[in-house]
């Protein structure tokens, strides 16, 4: 005997598994079976973590319910503390995504919590007469409803990371907006001049423009907060004893903290992803804004004597290899690409929610693997953008002033006094000949005097303008 393997067998035959590993047959078939990304489950500790509840949860239930041995059902449960605390994070290697609908990963984390609790009861690892990953640690379950729950648990925590990056993001706008109070500037539309206002106001608008997601994540964390505990295959609980989806969502709900529901149909439940298209939807809206205020930070910062110059992005990093001097908003630039990739991870979900079939969706995979990668990216994206850039944030002041009023958009302040058609003529002269709306409205044509040009033209009324006849 070979001692450093031990021989685990199942359905298809035996294989020779590393005596150190606590993971088992199953998992090592699908280390051989799937690999697409490269990327395996321990990388997202807290759907490792996730899964060590689920397993907890139906431990009790199944404890409490005479369906397991005491002995048994308390050694899984202290194995699930065990492995919820990341110390077997490094034993869940199935790649992310991966065929079979997530049996992998549910038998990878039976696996290593069956082996874990063997160990604690003094036996040996694959001794699985005494704790056995399908008959003890997976008992009165499926893979169809243990993956799924873990899944929406993990996301359930890992969003709360994502919403604090964003409210921190949003915040740091809202303290550039009170910094740039004073700071008058042009406002525009379709890329040209439109009324003057605050960058104050600007930078303000970013924040309520984020802040509004805030409660669309608020939304989607109560969406997901449904499972579909003790549906097992189908969704008929085949193979579960009375009471226990009951029992087992009331245990998870003490386990995780969550607010958890069963679900009150639990066949529809186990093949419906429509709360994963909202939350990838929900995501998605987030990007598109992130990449929209990072557009607007990249146009408000060209040139810098070429461009626009109204604020100035914290310098990182020379721009170029062959342009001396030259310093491009790297940050924006790498929040746009990230709200792109979002874009495109969204797509895919979209996908593999439309390509389950009958009862189950067998693609929930590629949809945890899309969600996972899509709130970290997204949470990463947020960090920097507010440590890097936003933070960083100066305005040149004088400048952004001073387009405002040798710009002819001024002159639309100017209809409740002199109408439409004056104005216009104004403004027309103005592009024409490139005389300020000043000296052609007061100083030329003697439409109005200087003092009702001050009353109008206050930095007060600009901003915040009134009503003046």
């Amino acid at each position: 005997m070979n001692p450093t393997t031990r021989i685990e067998h199942d359905f298809l035959g035996e294989r020779h598994i590393p005596s150190n590993v606590y993971y088992g047959i199953q998992t090592l078939r699908a280390m051989e079976n799937f690999a697409i990304t490269g990327i395996p489950i321990k990388n997202e500790p807290l759907f490792v973590q996730a899964l060590a509840y689920v397993k907890k949860g139906a431990a009790l239930a199944n404890k409490e319910l005479g369906v397991l041995p005491a002995t048994i059902a308390d050694a899984i449960v202290a194995a699930c503390d065990r492995v919820a605390s990341g110390e077997f994070n490094d034993q869940f290697l199935t790649d992310m995504i991966q065929g079979g609908a997530g049996t992998s990963v549910n038998m990878n984390a039976n696996e290593v919590i069956a082996n874990v609790a063997l160990e604690m009861m003094g036996h040996a690892k694959g001794d699985y007469d005494h704790c056995h990953p399908n008959n003890h640690v997976n008992c009165s379950q499926s893979t169809n409803d243990a993956y799924p729950t873990a899944f929406r648990i993990a996301l359930n925590n890992k969003l709360v990371g994502y919403r604090q990056a964003l409210g921190a993001l949003a915040d740091a706008f809202a303290q550039k907006g009170e910094e740039f109070k004073n700071v008058l500037k042009m406002g525009r539309t379709q890329l040209q001049d439109a009324v003057p206002m605050s960058m104050g106001d600007e930078f303000h608008a970013f924040a309520t423009n984020l802040r509004e997601e805030l409660l669309r994540i608020d939304d989607s964390r109560r969406l997901i907060s449904e499972i579909n505990m003790g549906a097992t295959a189908i969704g008929t609980g085949v193979n579960t004893p009375p009471g226990y989806a009951g029992l087992v969502t009331q245990h998870l709900r003490q386990v995780t903290g969550l607010d958890l529901l069963l679900a009150g149909d639990l066949i529809e439940a186990t093949y419906d992803t429509g709360a994963y298209v909202q939350l990838s939807g929900v995501l998605k809206r987030t990007a598109v804004k992130l990449s929209k205020i990072c557009n607007d930070l990249r146009l408000l910062s060209s040139g810098p004597r070429t461009g626009l110059n109204e604020i100035n992005l914290p310098a990182l990093q020379p721009g170029s290899s062959i342009m001396p001097g030259k310093v491009n908003p790297v940050i924006p630039e790498v929040v746009n690409q990230t709200a792109f990739y979002v874009a495109g991870a969204d797509l895919t979900v979209t996908m593999a929610a439309e390509a389950g079939q009958l009862q189950l969706n067998v693609m929930e995979p590629v949809i945890s693997f899309a969600l996972f990668t899509s709130i970290s990216y997204l949470t990463n994206a947020c960090h920097t953008l507010r440590d890097k850039c936003v933070l960083g944030i100066t305005a040149n002041a004088a400048h952004a002033a001073n387009m405002v009023y040798n710009s002819i958009g001024i002159v639309t302040q100017l209809n409740p006094v002199l109408g439409y058609e004056a104005s216009a003529s104004i403004a027309k002269e103005a592009l024409a000949t490139g005389k300020s709306v000043h000296d052609i409205a007061v100083t030329e044509r003697g439409l109005l005097t200087q003092a009702k040009w001050d009353e109008i033209f206050t930095f007060e009324n600009l901003i915040r303008p009134v009503f003046i006849q």
